[in-house]
């Protein structure tokens, strides 16, 4: 079976930083775009970020644009998001997600998903 596992979420004051990881089993994603959702509380699940198979090519969402980078580690079939200068805004459950099949910014477009890990950003 597929298994995306995200991990790294965390309770943390205005301004601090969390390093989020995913890590897949069950498949290789090396091949694959990667990307990062997050669903704040009573929102839609909004894109973050995505990554290209090679890492060449990076989108992000302009609200993050600066703060967050996305990774990837293809030997290790995991992507990460690391997180800086975090606003309470940007208190959300963050899903990771792979291999979308149109637009990259469409949730409905990914194929699989992690079990989502919880960043809160106290002011």
């Amino acid at each position: 079976q597929v298994q995306l596992v995200a991990s790294g979420g965390g309770l943390v004051q205005a301004g601090g930083s969390l390093r989020l990881s995913c890590a897949a089993a069950g498949r290789t994603f090396s091949s694959d775009p990667m990307g990062w959702f997050r669903q704040p509380p009573g929102k839609e699940r909004e894109f973050v970020a995505v990554i290209s198979w090679t890492g060449s090519t990076i989108f992000y969402e302009d609200s993050v644009k600066g703060r967050f980078t996305i990774s990837r580690d293809n030997a290790k079939n995991t992507v990460f998001l690391q997180m800086n200068n975090l606003k309470p805004e940007d208190t959300a459950l963050y899903f990771c997600a792979a291999d979308p099949d149109g637009n990259y910014r469409n949730y409905r477009d990914y194929a699989y998903w992690g079990q989502g890990t919880q960043v809160t950003v106290s002011a």
